[in-house]
């Protein structure tokens, strides 16, 4: 059997599924996955963004190509492809490329630059482009506020903000976004700033992820702006979802999350789409996965205020 061949296969089993789940004969029809505004861009994007680390930026083996997980859940109906050039130094993009190279305009395609300077924006870039085997992308965001950010230099003749700007209106890419998950001060601060399109963000009901919802979700809903969640289950490692190791790297606390206790990964995702924001990225490691988290957004709804209360509460003792 060639990729081809097994990832029509293995759709079909996601696709299938979520139709079953549903009480509905499984067709060529997508998931319907609840869609909703990207901000004032006048696009609409489904709920459910697939995430470019855990499985994406993996090399291919012999037994497993993550383009065929991609493939899968672009025909679950996850449209919005999430990646950057720093996941897996690159490996990321070039698993997506395998599936844009044929699929490109079933895609909204998102990823970033890590480069602060004018010339290193535009060379990064052009390299993701080759690497994603596509000539435009519908999202190109500034990667990793830190606390320490030196905000002035993005502005400058000099500066990486020039650069994206000069490929939105070159069409390179359509719309402009920045991202972080460090300090909600600093990306207070980058949104008070700059006029960014999107913004991408930790949500998730851990105590030390609250200052990203009292501090820039406000800001981000009066700009307008489209606002995606990430760390939706703590990070790369999904220690916050039932289930997986309660661990952290040392030395990385900061980078991913931990809580007294964990809570079943649907509730995590509906725990971010009872905000007030866009979408969630959420990282997939299996087909099984996509099968459980396209059914989760498809069947179940979004946690109100109080069951998001409770669910804070849960996790902190």
């Amino acid at each position: 059997m060639n990729r081809r061949e097994f990832v029509k296969r293995a759709a079909a089993v996601v696709v299938a599924s979520a139709a079953g789940a549903r009480g509905q004969q499984a067709g060529p029809a997508r998931s319907p996955i609840p869609r909703r505004p990207l901000g004032k861009t006048g696009v609409e994007v489904p709920v459910l963004i697939l995430g470019g680390v855990v499985a994406m930026k993996q090399a291919p083996t012999i037994s497993f190509h993550p383009a065929q997980l991609a493939d899968a859940a672009l025909d679950a109906g996850i449209t919005y492809f999430d990646t950057a050039a720093a996941y897996g130094d690159g490996q990321s993009e070039s698993n997506y490329g395998e599936v844009l190279a044929t699929r490109r305009k079933e895609v909204f395609l998102a990823t970033k630059t890590g480069s602060r300077s004018y010339d290193e924006a535009l060379r990064s870039v052009e390299a993701s482009l080759k690497r994603l085997r596509t000539d435009h992308l519908d999202l190109l965001q500034l990667h990793g506020v830190t606390a320490k950010e030196d905000f002035a230099k993005w502005d400058g003749p000099s500066g990486v903000l020039k650069a994206l700007y000069k490929l939105r209106d070159e069409k390179v890419t359509r719309f402009v976004g920045v991202t972080g998950h460090e300090s909600a001060e600093a990306m207070r601060r980058a949104i008070e700033l700059f006029d960014f399109d999107t913004i991408l963000t930790t949500f998730n009901p851990t105590a030390r992820r609250q200052p990203f919802q009292e501090l820039v979700l406000p800001l981000a809903r009066e700009k307008k702006m489209g606002i995606l969640a990430i760390k939706v289950m703590g990070g790369g490692f999904g220690s916050l979802a039932a289930g997986n190791p309660l661990k952290n790297d040392v030395g990385q606390i900061w980078y991913h999350d931990q809580a007294p206790r964990q809570a079943e990964a649907g509730m995590l995702i509906r725990y971010a789409l009872g905000l007030p924001i866009t979408a969630a990225v959420v990282g997939m490691n299996s087909f099984a996965h996509v099968r459980a988290n396209v059914a989760t957004v498809c069947e179940k709804q979004p946690l109100n205020e109080e069951q998001r209360k409770e669910l804070e509460a849960h996790m902190s003792s």
